[in-house]
């Protein structure tokens, strides 16, 4: 029998009422969407068969597009301070499992701006200064990053370049940009409400943070901030890649904490209760393949998966984002107000899907819902290249990844406008705002 071209119905609880009319049993109605739920994806596949005569990426349209593919070099010059050792490398030889973890871009940056060609050895033609501290890598036993230490480390090297080089005092720091990839960026606490209490590092304030945390109207992320993926390691994604054509048989994939019982026995805090309302509405739906465990098999699951669910956890953001793009598996973003990476170059809105945190229990009825020709078209767009290069820092380094985005950020809030340059004797940070502890030489 020939294929149908048109796409398959959407799912709908209507036609479960139609042919339960008058019952009452909730579990009888669950049984027939789940049902419905699994002839939708079979319908889907199939009729994904004769998509395949379309192109099967898609470029992103518009400005969006032109933006992904800019070339920063020539745009802007970087001058990367000397620092001594004990800010980067000898941390980086204490503990050498920091560059295989999520903040570790902050290491790749260093690394990547050494060789670039947008690098100055002249600071008087230098656009942007930048301070390679590697304030991340203090890690415990379990790999877990512990940033206690992080802001007197950052303040021991701004008041080392600020009395050794002329520039910070220009501006005090307004033409300077800092890598901090925490979990609450320069606010350098892991838990959301005592990062909130700390906020953003006073010596950090005027200047442009490269983080990966990101939402909106938040204390810990300044206007102006570059918002960037996590580290996740291209290499072995790479070794991990399936066939393309493989079907994508799962439709609803997620692996991960659903409570902290560690941090957060009383349960709600952690991940403001969406990831525990994801296990308890769904841990028995056969569309949703979601556990704790955490298979060998993780990449290849994701790349035969429709959906992956990218919820909070002690931040908006995970390196999940980066593992769904790079593996076409539509993301399911669940964080309220997250700003996400490379905003400007990645249509998020075409590509992902947008819950809101008090939605989660709706999770099925609204994934269900979205009519496959939608489903196909963010699927062409994750396919391209482009998109999957924006969201990774590979070695070596190639044409429009996310070194390149950091750049291009860079580079379009040039020219510096007149203002940030003080006048002579001129202050504006107070140095010594902020917890004692942080006062503490380091």
């Amino acid at each position: 029998m020939p294929v149908s071209s048109s796409p398959p119905p959407i799912l709908d609880s209507s036609l479960c009422r139609l042919l339960f009319l008058g019952s009452r049993d909730s579990s009888t109605m669950r049984k027939c969407l789940w049902l419905w739920g699994l002839l939708f994806i079979a319908l889907g596949f199939a009729w994904s068969i004769t998509a395949e005569r379309n192109p099967r990426t898609e470029r992103i349209s518009g400005s969006a597009g032109d933006v992904l593919e800019d070339d920063p070099v020539g745009r802007l010059k970087v001058y990367v301070y000397e620092l001594p050792s004990k800010y980067n490398k000898k941390i980086l030889q204490k503990d050498p499992r920091c560059l295989s973890h999520m903040f570790a871009a902050e290491i790749f940056m260093h690394r990547f701006l050494l060789s670039s060609p947008v690098r100055t050895l002249n600071p008087e033609e230098a656009d942007w200064f930048y301070t390679p501290i590697y304030a991340t890598c203090d890690l415990t036993p379990t790999g877990l990053p512990l940033p206690f230490k992080s802001p007197r480390m950052v303040r021991s090297a701004i008041q080392l370049i600020s009395s050794s080089w002329p520039y910070w005092n220009r501006t005090e720091g307004a033409d300077h940009f800092f890598v901090v990839p925490h979990d609450f960026g320069a606010c350098f606490h892991y838990q959301e409400e005592k990062a909130i209490e700390r906020g953003i590092l006073p010596s950090l304030r005027r200047a442009t943070l490269v983080q990966t945390f990101g939402q909106r109207n938040h204390v810990c992320l300044n206007e102006g901030s570059i918002t960037i993926p996590p580290y996740a390691p291209p290499q072995k994604m790479q070794a991990r890649q399936i066939p393309p054509d493989t079907p994508r048989s799962i439709f609803v994939y997620f692996r991960g904490l659903f409570y902290d019982v560690n941090n957060d026995p009383e349960g709600g805090y952690y991940a403001r209760g969406a990831r525990a309302a994801v296990w308890e509405n769904f841990k028995s739906n056969p569309l949703f393949d979601i556990s704790t465990e955490h298979p060998t098999t993780y990449y290849e699951d994701m790349q035969r998966a429709i959906f992956c669910l990218c919820p909070l956890g002690w931040a908006p953001w995970s390196p999940r984002l980066v593992e769904a793009v790079v593996f076409g598996c539509i993301p399911v973003i669940i964080a309220d107000d997250i700003v996400l990476p490379f905003a400007d170059a990645i249509p998020w809105e075409e590509i992902g899907v947008f819950v809101a945190e008090e939605d989660v229990p709706k999770l099925d009825k609204i994934l269900t819902s979205i009519p496959p020709h939608v489903i196909l078209r963010k699927q062409r767009l994750l396919a391209n290249p482009s998109m999957k290069r924006a969201m990774l820092f590979p070695q070596p380094t190639l044409p429009g990844d996310a070194f390149h985005q950091i750049l291009n950020g860079l580079a379009r809030k040039l020219p510096h406008p007149k203002s940030v340059y003080l006048k002579p004797g001129e202050k504006i940070l107070n140095w010594t705002a902020g917890p004692i502890t942080d006062l503490k030489p380091w």
